[in-house]
């Protein structure tokens, strides 16, 4: 656990952006029981999470890959991370879609990405990784170089693991699941029975059943 991800895990749960009930599990638009539920876009609201999270996020990508040409944000969690991103680095800005515009250019890609630009991706959030994996293929469709994505938040699943390994993507967020469960067991939002609740839903998550 680095002191980025500790500090940025305390803020998370102060402001409510990452909420946990393990005795009243949320269900996901996935249909998932999740005694977890991550909202990043809480973050927007709250300037000084905002700004740390903005500024490690630059920190990160000037770090490892000072080559960076465009950043592109995922739609539509990141795209005002990304935006923010992209000002204080002093570079262009894009952003993916889910689905093509219904109207106009049906774009899938809004903004101008040229071919062979090197792209750093930002999301808001990791969970199976497979729409976050989606946008990198359509701006490697379009011509762009992905060096890697950026994310504040991931779940740390097996899965998403798993895929960005066969997507050779290089994944980096500032905060894991494992992080938050221990700082919120440090001050006393869970106990350690709830700990345990957590954890076996991190071991299969699309299958878990409340105990």
């Amino acid at each position: 656990m680095t002191k980025v991800e500790k500090l940025l895990a305390a803020k998370l749960l102060k402001i409510k952006a990452v909420k946990l009930q393990p005795n009243n599990p949320f269900i996901w638009a996935s249909g998932w029981k999740s005694p977890i539920y991550c909202d990043n876009r809480k973050t927007l609201s709250y300037p000084i999470v905002r700004n740390f999270i903005k500024l490690e996020l630059c920190r990160l990508i000037r770090e490892k890959y000072p080559d960076t040409e465009v950043i592109a944000g995922v739609a539509t969690g990141a795209i005002a991370q990304g935006a923010l991103v992209a000002e204080e680095l002093g570079l262009p800005f894009i952003y993916v879609r889910s689905a093509p515009k219904d109207h106009g250019l049906e774009n899938l890609i809004e903004g101008d990405l040229i071919p062979k630009q090197k792209v750093v991706v930002i999301e808001d959030l990791i969970s199976t990784g497979g729409s976050s994996l989606k946008a990198v293929e359509v701006i490697r469709q379009n011509g762009g170089e992905v060096l890697g994505m950026m994310a504040i938040f991931t779940y740390s699943m097996s899965v998403a693991e798993k895929a960005f390994k066969e997507a050779m993507l290089s994944l980096t967020a500032l905060c894991r699941y494992e992080v938050v469960l221990e700082e919120a067991l440090r001050i006393n939002y869970i106990s350690e029975i709830d700990l345990d609740t957590l954890n076996e839903w991190k071991k299969n998550p699309a299958n878990w059943q409340q105990k």
